[in-house]
């Protein structure tokens, strides 16, 4: 076992875990799906002190953790559908997220575009009575009662401001490329998280730095079970290993009822939608929002958004049925809702398809239903279990529902009830936890402006270089200047605000299987449109020289992130 696990080419290490918990061959706890459920009940749980193997099939945080809005919000329109325990633990646990992960999780001014006074309340009235439908039209006053309810709601850990209103003469000044059609905006604030599939990441790093007895690995599937044992393989070479749990939790969100099935259970928990997003290179548009989104109302009474998002236009998102996780994407008619849909909302500004850097789509693991309105299929969770039997000795729980910003929230649930059923106690608490490089993260200017200073002088990079390292890793950018110095400072051919250094750095340290571990997630070169073939080129050479590829391996490397970036992401590198 300790060969194979070598030649697989875990990071630090990761081989010397695997060996030992092929020794032992059992572990308490195997984690299917390494989503951001499943990443963040991975770290409660080593928290705790158990011994926990996570799996994904491709990489960390590759699936439907990587298609949010890139929003950390509490669901105000949840208020909508009287979910309103939901909306309470999604503003609590957004406010805990701006404390815990700074570097990445930002407040975000959100405007809402109002056009009547009175209209939806008699609608919205029965829908919270648990009607089937969803108010066409939301009216200033409907409008400010919700507002006024998110604040409320928002109170525990309150770290942002509370709402604002404005009359249509004021709202237009401050956007006046908004159509007249207004009668008024509200103003509120939730948050943005900049680089989701890194926060996934780190949640995983986390917890192995908790628990040098667990393990974790991308690119590895479960083959299936045999008996008491699982069988899992690397999809990178084929090597296997086989491991006896206690508990086995199924955290593969759309792809569930697929894991049960390979542990040998038929089970139809899943009934996904498809949210669709497309980024847009519009700088006219970034200057008009100023660094606010825009929350409005399509002509259909979806609720869609626009925001700034690392230099592009953030566009979205759709709410359709789909159960295909594998294949999916953003289709043209969705392109062209979001596109009509924007220049609605403000006639006075030019959208096109040209404007498009990037397209994704991802499917929500939304709970089995039978609603004809995806917009009222519940964002909250729920974890059936799947109990011991025949020659399955160990239960299976599974992480259906739920929603980005409660991950930590639903993990703590999990784990209570995993605890719970192995026999032990919780020690610690992850509500005041720092993620990653969200720890000793700068929260004033002065001392940012000393981990700035410090950071130069470490890598030779200038400040505003630097502060780009800060962004992208938040307090871990004192490693990443560390390698930078020993490598020298080589911008990156088309990204020059990006290093060699710094991608070897990223492949030797940060568990990278395959070229779009890189390009596709940690960094995010590709969802800004930033991603060339030149660029792409050079990437691929940097990861193959650090790991040992063939020419023939980087060529396949290259050849699929082009092939997954057209099928997918509507890119295609000339």
């Amino acid at each position: 076992m300790s060969e194979t696990v070598n030649d697989m080419r875990w990071p630090g290490d990761m081989a010397e875990r695997l060996d030992a918990i092929a020794k032992t061959g059992t572990v308490d706890v195997v984690i299917i799906g390494a989503g951001v459920n499943g990443a963040g009940l991975f770290r409660d749980l080593c928290a705790q002190g158990l011994t926990c193997l996570i799996l994904d099939k491709s990489d960390y945080g590759s699936g439907t953790s990587a298609a949010p809005s890139r929003l950390i919000h509490g669901g105000l329109k949840y208020l909508e559908t009287g979910e309103l325990r939901l909306v309470a633990q999604s503003t609590y646990e957004r406010n805990l997220l701006l404390r815990n992960a700074p570097h990445y999780v930002k407040p975000l001014a959100t405007v809402i575009p109002i056009f009547s006074w009175t209209k939806g309340v008699l609608s919205a009235t029965r829908t919270l009575f648990g009607a089937k439908g969803t108010p066409r039209s939301r009216g200033a006053l409907l409008i400010k009662t919700g507002l006024w309810m998110y604040d409320a709601y928002g109170a525990r850990q309150r770290v942002m401001p509370r709402h604002t209103m404005a009359g249509k003469s004021a709202s237009l000044r401050s956007l006046p490329a908004l159509t007249p059609r207004i009668v008024a905006t509200g103003t509120y604030y939730d948050a943005t998280v900049t680089h989701p599939e890194r926060l996934v990441a780190e949640l995983v790093w986390d917890g192995l730095a908790a628990s040098p007895a667990s393990a974790a690995v991308n690119h590895a599937r479960l083959e299936g079970r045999a008996g008491d044992t699982l069988v899992i393989s690397s999809l990178l070479n084929g090597a296997q290993m086989r491991v006896k749990p206690r508990l086995v939790v199924n955290a593969g969100g759309p792809w569930i009822d697929t894991v049960n099935a390979a542990l040998g259970e038929t089970s139809r928990m899943i009934g996904g939608t498809k949210g669709s997003h497309i980024l847009l290179r519009h700088d006219a548009l970034l200057k008009e929002l100023d660094g606010r989104m825009i929350y409005f109302e399509a002509d259909d009474g979806r609720i869609c958004l626009v925001f700034d998002y690392l230099g592009r236009a953030m566009v979205g998102s759709t709410d359709i049925k789909a159960d295909q996780p594998d294949s999916v994407r953003c289709e043209d008619d969705e392109i062209d809702y979001l596109l009509e849909s924007l220049s609605k909302l403000l006639p006075k500004m030019t959208f096109d398809r040209s404007q498009i850097v990037y397209t994704y789509s991802g499917i929500r693991p939304l709970p089995a239903n039978n609603a004809s309105n995806p917009g009222l299929i519940s964002r909250d969770h729920v974890t059936p279990v799947l109990e011991p039997q025949g020659n399955r000795p160990f239960p299976v729980l599974s992480l259906v529902g739920g929603k980005w910003t409660t991950f930590r929230g639903y993990a703590e649930e999990v784990a209570d009830t995993v605890l719970k059923r192995l026999g032990r106690a919780r020690t610690v608490s992850t509500e005041a936890v720092p993620i990653g490089g969200g720890r000793d993260f700068p929260g004033d200017d002065a001392s940012r402006r000393r981990l700035v200073a410090d950071l130069v002088t470490i890598s030779g990079l200038a400040e505003a270089h630097v502060e780009e390292l800060l962004a992208r890793y938040g307090t871990k950018a004192r490693a990443v200047a560390r390698h930078l110095a020993t490598t020298g400072v080589v911008p990156l051919p088309d990204a020059p605000d990006h290093f060699e250094g710094e991608i070897d750095y990223v492949v030797r340290y940060e568990q990278v299987g395959r070229l779009a571990d890189i390009v596709l997630r940690r960094t995010a070169l590709a969802v800004t449109g930033t991603l060339t073939l030149r660029l792409l080129t050079r990437i691929a050479d940097i990861a193959g020289q650090a790991l040992g590829w063939s020419e023939e391996r980087i060529e396949q490397e290259i050849a699929r992130v082009r092939d997954e970036l057209s099928r997918l992401h509507g890119v295609t590198l000339a």
